[in-house]
C-alpha cells in the first residue's frame, strides 16, 4: 500500500531523528574507554560506567516520558529530550574527569525520546502501512551503529573524543530543528491522561511469554554490546592495531558480516522461520564469548567480533519484527515501551558489570559470565520460543 505524503514525511523525519539520537549515543562506544585512560581518576569501573551509564537514564524514563507524550503531546517531549542530549553531551565534550564523562553521560541518558517516537510514528501512520514505518526506523537504527563504529575511531584522530561530543550536541540541535519545521503537525493524539495504559493491558504484556523472552533477548544483547565494548578497543591497541586503523577493522567485519546476515534475514521473514534463526545467532554469541575467554590473538579477536557483528545484527533487527508480530494492534505501544526499557537496561548493566569484573578479575572472568549469560539466553529460545502462526 502506497504511503501517504504526511506517512511519506513521517517515515524520513522521524526516522532521521532517531538514527541522529542513536548515532549520538553509538559514536563514542568504539574510543570513549580509551579516552578515559589518560584521566586522572581513570579506573576499569568508572570507564564501563561512563561506556553503559546511558542506558540507565534510558530504562528509567522511556516509559515515564512516553506517558507524559500523552498529556502533553509528542512534539514538545521530543524537543525537550533532544535538549537534555545536548546538555550531556556539551558537559561530557568539556570534563576532564572520568566522573565527568559520566555525569554527562547519564544526562544523556535522561532524555529518553524512543517511545515518544515511536508512539509518534503510530500517530501518523495507518495501521496498515505502520509495520513499514516501523521496520524503517529498524534500519536507520542499523545503519546509526554500522557509521558509529566506523565513524567513531576515524573522526577521533581528528577532532578527538571531546570533538565527538561537540559533535553529537550539534546533531541533537539539528534534530530539534527537523522536529519544528519539518515533521508533520501532531494528529490523532486525545491529549488526555485517558490516553494511558490501563492496568489490565499492562498486565496482558507481562503475561506474554514470548514478549517476555523477546525483552529478554534484547536486554542480553545489548548487554553483550557495551560490555564487549568495554574491553575490546583496548585489546586490538594492544595487539598492536592502532586506533586510526579500528575503524578499517570494524567497517570490514561488518561488510562481511551484512553479506552473511542480510540473506539470512530475507529468508527468515520469507519463511517465518525467527524460531530456528534467532537460536543459531545466539549460538554465534556464546561461541564468540567462549572464545575470547581464551586469551586469543589478534586473528581470533577480529574472527570473534565478526561473529558478534553477524549476530547483533541479524537480532537486532528480527526481535522488534517479533515483538510487532507477537503482540495485538492495541499492546504495540506498551510492549515497545517494555522492549525499550529491557534494551536500556542491557547497556546500562553490560558497561558496569565490564568494568566492574576487569578492574577486580580479569578478561577471562569476563566473558566466561557473558558466556554462562549467553548460554541462559540460548536454553530459553531454545524451549520457549514459538514459531509464528501464519
Amino acid at each position: 500500500m502506497k504511503l501517504t505524503s504526511v506517512e511519506q514525511r513521517a517515515a524520513v523525519t522521524i526516522a532521521g531523528i532517531y538514527g541522529l539520537r542513536m548515532l549520538g549515543l553509538f559514536l563514542v562506544m568504539p574510543v570513549l574507554v580509551l579516552y578515559a585512560r589518560g584521566m586522572v581518576d581513570y579506573s576499569a569501573a568508572l570507564a564501563g560506567l561512563a561506556v553503559g551509564i546511558y542506558g540507565l537514564g534510558q530504562a528509567l524514563f522511556q516509559i515515564p516520558l512516553g506517558y507524559l507524550s500523552d498529556r502533553i503531546g509528542r512534539k514538545p517531549i521530543i524537543i525537550a529530550g533532544l535538549l537534555i542530549f545536548a546538555l550531556g553531551s556539551y558537559i561530557a565534550a568539556t570534563s576532564e574527569t572520568v566522573i565527568g564523562l559520566v555525569i554527562g553521560r547519564a544526562i544523556q541518558g535522561t532524555g529518553a525520546i524512543a517511545s515518544t517516537l515511536m508512539a509518534f510514528v503510530s500517530d501518523l501512520s495507518r495501521p496498515e502501512v505502520r509495520s513499514k514505518l516501523m521496520a524503517g526506523i529498524g534500519a536507520t537504527i542499523g545503519v546509526a551503529f554500522v557509521l558509529s563504529m566506523v565513524l567513531g575511531p576515524w573522526l577521533t584522530t581528528y577532532i578527538g573524543v571531546d570533538g565527538l561530543f561537540y559533535l553529537t550536541a550539534v546533531l541533537s540541535l539539528v534534530a530539534i530543528a527537523v522536529v519544528i519545521w519539518l515533521v508533520p503537525a501532531e494528529q490523532n493524539h486525545s491529549g488526555s491522561i485517558t490516553a494511558l495504559p490501563v492496568k489490565a493491558q499492562l498486565a496482558q504484556v507481562f503475561a506474554n511469554s514470548q514478549l517476555q523472552l523477546m525483552n529478554l533477548s534484547i536486554f542480553v544483547l545489548h548487554l553483550l554490546l557495551t560490555a564487549i565494548f568495554v574491553v575490546i578497543p583496548g585489546q586490538l591497541l594492544d595487539h598492536g592495531i592502532p586506533l586510526e586503523e579500528h575503524s578499517i577493522a570494524y567497517l570490514v567485519l561488518m561488510v562481511i558480516s551484512f553479506v552473511i546476515m542480510i540473506p539470512l534475514m530475507i529468508w527468515t521473514e520469507k519463511n517465518k522461520a525467527h524460531s530456528k534463526t534467532i537460536p543459531l545467532a545466539v549460538c554465534l554469541l556464546l561461541i564468540a564469548m567462549l572464545s575470547l575467554s581464551l586469551s586469543p590473538g589478534m586473528w581470533l579477536i577480529l574472527s570473534c567480533l565478526g561473529l558478534f557483528f553477524i549476530a547483533f545484527n541479524f537480532l537486532e533487527a528480527s526481535i522488534p519484527s517479533m515483538v510487532s508480530r507477537i503482540c495485538g494492534t492495541n499492546q504495540r505501544g506498551t510492549a515497545m515501551g517494555f522492549y525499550s526499557t529491557s534494551q536500556f537496561a542491557g547497556a546500562f548493566l553490560g558497561g558496569l558489570m565490564a568494568g566492574l569484573i576487569t578492574q577486580y578479575f580479569d578478561m577471562w572472568t569476563l566473558f566466561i559470565c557473558l558466556g554462562a549469560l549467553v548460554l541462559v539466553w540460548l536454553l530459553s529460545v531454545v524451549a520457549w520460543l514459538n514459531p509464528l502462526e501464519d
